[in-house]
């Protein structure tokens, strides 16, 4: 039932807001960790679990691996999926729409694929029709 587009831009919007506060809420559990004198060794614990890594060193830990010639001749860079789907009508090889397509975009695109099919198959007679 999570398909109309108020749903997916608020699942979006959420998903923005928690990259946007999970450093806060980071900073915000440490420092309750570290006022309670008992959860010393706890607060250790959590500081090796619950680190946020810069931007920055992820790009440069994906491209190290990206660079390795073991791994760039298994794989060409492009996802499984790419070749299995239909550029013009978007459909995979079950015919199924992507997950992203609401109906009303798909109906449309099956429309146009139908109205081809019919088209071709009736030809105008010449003459009177009687």
């Amino acid at each position: 039932m999570a398909k109309s587009l108020r749903s997916k831009w608020r699942r979006k919007m959420r998903a923005e807001k928690r990259k946007k506060n999970a450093p806060k809420e980071l900073a915000r559990l440490k420092q309750a960790l570290s006022q309670d004198k008992k959860a010393g060794d706890l607060m250790a614990d959590v500081q090796e679990i619950a680190t946020v890594v810069p931007a920055e060193k992820v790009k440069k830990q994906a491209d190290a691996e990206m660079a390795d010639p073991v791994e760039a001749a298994d794989d060409d860079g492009k996802m499984e999926t790419d070749g299995k789907r239909n550029k013009k009508t978007l459909l995979d090889e079950n015919g199924q729409y992507p997950a992203w397509m609401n109906q009303r975009q798909a109906k449309k695109l099956k429309g146009k694929r139908t109205a081809k099919k019919v088209g071709q198959g009736k030809k105008k007679k010449k003459g009177i029709a009687w």
